[in-house]
């Protein structure tokens, strides 16, 4: 990659379990169709080049690499590769996160990032970028919605600095691409904030360096030489057109940078667990979606109840869950008579 072309182009790394909208996420940013992204992101990682708000934006998606359910040698290869596409270093982290969802498994990835690229990386360069905000009332904000309801959400822009967005609108695409320009807005502010060009930390330069060798790899392969030869005793000198023409390739090839997979994911913390969280999931899920067919006035008490009841548990649990659902919906009532 030319210097000029590192400080000219926003780099972005879009992260998020599988289902989460990263594949929207990147449609939405450079604009395109979905059939135009080509590789599946939930299997391998992408890199979409393109303009965003008059800016030269490079996005790089990941699959959800930081599950229990993933392979150690294919974490290894998602985040060798997803490091290697955005080198030297991305301007912004943007983890997507399902706001009908518990936030466990991105308070996780946000463990993982710190472990992987040290505090900053989620303290300075990471976005949240909330998603199925469809699934909120009709009118109400997301502002609102989190400071309200969802203390586990609140907890992850905190992490971050403070720093959220949401790409999802109602206004089509004026509305849209409003939304893109206010998220480029923030990505670049949280540079400037950085005080550096981009993120960087020392797998991100192992990386560079990587891929710089394999550019001329290539290159001195494709002219005929001996790529096991010191460079030494090749005059040659090669060109930053023709590195940067090969750099894609040369990036796809990095698979194995040295990442500490095994310490940072300890299989004893990993396997057993993973069937506490999928149970609680699937609550989440059933609760979620049994309140939709409710009365809107009584939906959140009935689901403040529901949860009452089930983390007291037994027959009591029942009764002060029905209890507190009651007084919560009468309550709810109340405030909304008031207002009319």
């Amino acid at each position: 990659m030319s210097t000029s072309a590192a400080h000219s182009e926003l780099r972005l790394v879009v992260l998020g379990r599988t289902g989460a909208g990263k594949r929207s996420t990147v449609c939405t940013i450079l604009g395109l169709q979905d059939h135009e992204q080509g590789t599946d992101v939930t299997q391998e990682c992408s890199k979409h080049r393109g303009e965003a708000a008059g800016r030269q934006v490079v996005v790089v998606s990941s699959p959800a690499w930081f599950g229990s359910d993933c392979d150690p040698e294919e974490r290894r290869r998602h985040i060798s590769s997803f490091i290697a596409l955005s080198s030297p270093g991305p301007h912004a982290f943007l983890l997507c996160v399902p706001v009908n969802q518990p936030a466990d498994g991105e308070a996780k990835a946000l463990d993982v990032l710190t472990e992987l690229f040290g505090p900053s990386a989620v303290s300075t360069n990471t976005i949240i970028l909330f998603t199925n905000t469809e699934e909120l009332e009709e009118d109400e904000q997301l502002e609102e919605y989190l400071v309200t309801w969802r203390k586990d959400l609140r907890e992850l822009v905190e992490r971050c600095g403070d720093r959220y967005h949401t790409l999802e609108t109602h206004g089509g695409e004026p509305e849209e691409g409003k939304a893109v320009e206010e998220l480029m807005e923030k990505v670049e502010e949280a540079v400037t904030e950085s005080g550096t060009q981009h993120f960087s930390c020392p797998l991100y330069q192992e990386a560079e360096e990587r891929v710089r060798e394999k550019q001329v790899e290539i290159l001195r392969r494709r002219r005929g030489e001996d790529p096991t030869t010191p460079t030494d005793s090749q005059p040659e000198e090669n060109t930053e057109e023709e590195m940067e023409a090969v750099r894609e390739e040369a990036e796809r090839s990095i698979g194995d940078l040295n990442v500490d997979v095994d310490n940072i994911f300890p299989s004893a913390a990993v396997s057993p667990s993973s069937p506490a969280p999928s149970f609680l999931w699937g609550l989440w899920e059933k609760l979620t979606s049994w309140v939709k067919w409710l009365p809107r006035v009584v939906r959140r008490e009935a689901l403040l109840g529901a949860l009452v009841g089930l983390f007291v548990g037994g027959p009591f649990g029942g009764i002060m869950g029905a209890t507190v659902g009651s007084v919560a919906t009468e309550v709810g009532r109340r405030k909304t008579q008031k207002t009319k």
